[in-house]
């Protein structure tokens, strides 16, 4: 058994370096194509290091900085060439490529950008900040009661950009001597204000049920994935209903650990295809594009496990359905939303179909929902997340002018 997993494991390997080889030269036959960034030209910086898979993560934040770079230019830093490349095809501000330290220093030392965002905690995080006279913020890439959203690591970034009181709770009881008040600021949820897309279904009598599930995790304590689990038999119930329609949109990391979660994964996949051909009219999705919006908007009721999707659906206001991980040493934190979760456990998978028809028109629940969305994310009036983005940013950057005239830098 071992050596058949040894054997994957170097098939992997060899799979990546060749990824790898092939993003260079492809990237190597484009850079030399790209408008060069006037020097000082770059107020803020997003460093991303992660490679493709992980893309998600920045993806989100694509709007909300298409807009900031209409007041201060905005560039992403990729380390990765497979990254830089997709950037390239994609993003809506500058990409800039700084595969190894020196380019990074470059970056610096040309553009001497007055804040850096990053919206994940890699561990090359701190190759970037090294650099002093900037603000390092952590913005994330959403918000969660995930035991994520509390590492000691805040600590590191001058600055965190928070959803709302509830993320400033956590902190300030997770956190041993951090000055929230001080180095955390509430911003709500951007992203919703940039929510896009159209169905790709008509607007019928079936009730829309997205499955967001997220991936299977890298240790128990995270083991929050229920395709495996709970997927199959939701999938299997709701394709199974002429009065519903499945959208499913897995986490983009699904069975990168485990092969059994992967199979999971393409039982459902196969599930959606087989039940759309026995019925076109039935519309089901399997959902594995870029853009995060419509899904959220749209859907009737919403399924999902511990994750950031939980937190995005709160902002819309609609029906939710959480799963409880069968891991028994998932790390679940029960003081905040999760107290009130509408829990979906494993065993009771098959009724589904029910409990998604009484979420759906639960007036009560969705009072409940009101309640939490004011807790985690503050207004939400259309708009007024992107205006206290932008507040704490022309703040930083006040700040940032006041500091460099006090130290005759500016």
């Amino acid at each position: 058994m071992s050596i058949l997993r040894d054997a994957r494991t170097a098939v992997r390997l060899v799979r990546r370096l060749l990824r790898s080889r092939s993003s260079r030269r492809a990237l190597a036959r484009r850079l030399p194509t790209q408008e060069r960034l006037a020097p000082g030209s770059i107020e803020v910086a997003v460093y991303f290091a992660d490679g493709p898979v992980n893309m998600y993560q920045v993806r989100q934040w694509y709007e909300p900085l298409a807009e900031l770079s209409r007041t201060h230019r905005v560039a992403i830093v990729s380390r990765n060439p497979g990254t830089m490349l997709t950037l390239l095809d994609e993003a809506p501000v500058a990409a800039v490529y700084a595969r190894q330290v020196v380019d990074l220093e470059r970056f610096v030392d040309e553009q001497a950008p007055k804040l850096v965002l990053y919206v994940n905690q890699n561990a090359r995080n701190f190759q970037m900040m090294r650099y002093g006279r900037m603000w390092h913020v952590f913005v994330n890439h959403g918000e969660s009661d995930k035991m994520y959203m509390t590492t000691n690591q805040f600590k590191a970034y001058d600055y965190a950009l928070i959803a709302g009181e509830a993320a400033r709770d956590r902190l300030s009881e997770a956190l041993w001597d951090y000055d929230v008040e001080h180095r955390a600021i509430a911003i709500g949820r951007p992203q919703a204000d940039h929510f896009a897309g159209k169905p790709p279904y008509p607007a019928d009598d079936r009730t829309v049920v997205l499955y967001a599930p997220t991936w299977e995790g890298d240790r128990e304590a995270a083991a929050y994935g229920s395709i495996a689990s709970h997927g199959t038999t939701i999938a299997d119930r709701v394709l199974a209903s002429p009065r519903h329609r499945l959208v499913y949109r897995p986490h983009p990391r699904s069975g990168v650990v485990d092969p059994a979660y992967r199979a999971a994964h393409e039982r459902i996949v196969a599930a959606i295809a087989a039940a759309n051909t026995a019925d076109p009219s039935a519309h089901h999705v399997h959902d594995d594009g870029p853009a995060l919006g419509w899904q959220l908007a749209d859907a009737d009721v919403a399924i999902t496990d511990i994750s950031a999707m939980i937190y995005d659906r709160l902002a819309v206001g609609k029906p939710l359905i959480v799963t409880r991980p069968v891991a028994p040493g998932a790390d679940v934190d029960e003081r905040g939303y999760l107290t009130a979760a509408n829990w979906l456990l494993a065993e009771d998978a098959d009724q589904v179909v029910a409990r998604v028809d009484a979420a759906a028109h639960d007036a009560s629940q969705l009072a409940d929902l009101r309640r939490w969305v004011e807790r985690y994310f503050g207004d939400t009036t259309p708009g007024t997340a992107t205006a206290r983005f932008h507040d704490a940013v022309e703040r930083l950057i006040a700040r940032w002018h006041e500091v460099a005239r006090d130290r005759g830098t500016a």
